[in-house]
């Protein structure tokens, strides 16, 4: 019988990454204190997703420990030691405007959280396959130095220039550029485990997300725009938009569809990978076309207003570059587009209503 351990396996991609190992047979340690509900406030919290994974899956153990306290993950890795298969690593500060609040705790969770991780795992089963949910946030606003051109409800790429295809590959650089602070904590992260993979030999792997979603995700007005965007049309809940005209744009990438790629990363593991990691041209939309879709799903109207300042560091244009990892991985597809996202997130609001 194979082991995984999750971090963050009452989030989107964690509880999503439990369900999917467990239907494959293994056994699930899911570790979760749900921070979130401190970060986003109690519409937030991750404390239902427990509930559901703990009612469903029979193989399911899970362990409310702060990956900050790096003496109680050596504990966790000390207790299953080399029973364990596999490290997905999804837990996380996610919020550029949280993090500016306290860059304290965001770094201890993105950066030392992970280190705590790594180092665990480096001790107790270093040839388990370790994989990170990073983010294309560690490219800072560089993707904002494209040339740009508007369209009627979108911003594109210039068709010059190579990103126009296919969407923004690994080769842009992490240097000099303006990351947020959450940027910065996660691109600490993401580095290291690229590091215990190209210095230690370990497997790992750093999926660099654009947005990553589904109808598990308890979206929030700092973190989650297509599930919250969705949610405030169902709920009538005001919605603010931030600047670039609202054109601005975002691949969008089902969780189910995230973990299908992990899946394929651990059953034949490379060490010290880097993968951009999304909807790519299969799956994105702008701000406007999301509410667009939603509306016409809900047949209701969003309650939105604009402001013209954007948040800082934010991204106009963001589609990712597949090809790398489909290359290593050819069995691997989005099979989830943007309509079929919002509807799956809509009809599971109107479930909870």
């Amino acid at each position: 019988m194979s082991l995984i351990i999750v971090t963050g396996s009452g989030g989107l991609v964690g509880s999503e990454s439990a369900r999917f190992f467990h239907e494959k047979g293994w056994d699930v340690v899911g570790i979760d204190n749900d921070m979130r509900s401190q970060f986003f406030g109690a519409d937030a919290s991750t404390s239902s997703n427990r509930q559901k994974l703990e009612r469903d899956l029979k193989r399911y153990t899970h362990v409310s420990v702060d990956i900050r306290d790096g003496a109680a993950i050596e504990a966790l890795f000390a207790r299953y030691g080399t029973f364990v298969d596999a490290v997905i690593h999804a837990a996380a500060q996610p919020s550029h405007d949280w993090a500016a609040r306290d860059p304290q705790v965001d770094f201890g969770v993105n950066a030392v959280g992970t280190l705590n991780m790594l180092e665990a795992a480096r001790r107790h089963c270093p040839n388990a396959p370790f994989v990170f949910t990073s983010t294309n946030k560690v490219y800072g606003d560089t993707p904002n130095r494209l040339p740009l051109v508007e369209n009627e409800t979108r911003w594109v790429v210039d068709p010059s220039h190579p990103y126009s295809a296919l969407g923004i590959d690994e080769s842009m650089s992490v240097d000099q550029t303006l990351h947020s602070v959450f940027g910065a904590s996660k691109t600490a992260a993401d580095i290291m485990v690229q590091e215990y993979g190209r210095y230690f030999g370990m497997p790992t792997a750093a999926f660099r997300g654009g947005c990553l979603t589904g109808p598990a995700h308890a979206g929030a007005e700092l973190h989650g725009f297509l599930a919250y965007l969705v949610r405030a049309v169902v709920d009538g809940l005001p919605y603010r938009i931030f600047g670039h005209k609202a054109k601005q744009v975002r691949d969008n990438l089902h969780a189910h569809d995230l973990v299908e790629a992990f899946w394929e990363f651990v059953q034949a593991p490379r060490s010290g990978e880097v993968y951009n990691i999304g909807g790519g041209i299969w799956s994105n939309c702008s701000m406007i076309e999301a509410i667009g879709f939603a509306e016409s799903y809900v047949g209701k109207k969003l309650d939105w207003t604009y402001l013209d300042e954007a948040r800082i560091g934010d991204h106009i244009f963001w589609i990712s570059d597949v090809s790398k990892f489909r290359a290593h991985f050819p069995a691997w597809s989005v099979k989830h587009d943007v309509p079929a996202i919002i509807r799956e997130i809509a009809d599971a609001c109107l479930a909870r209503r």
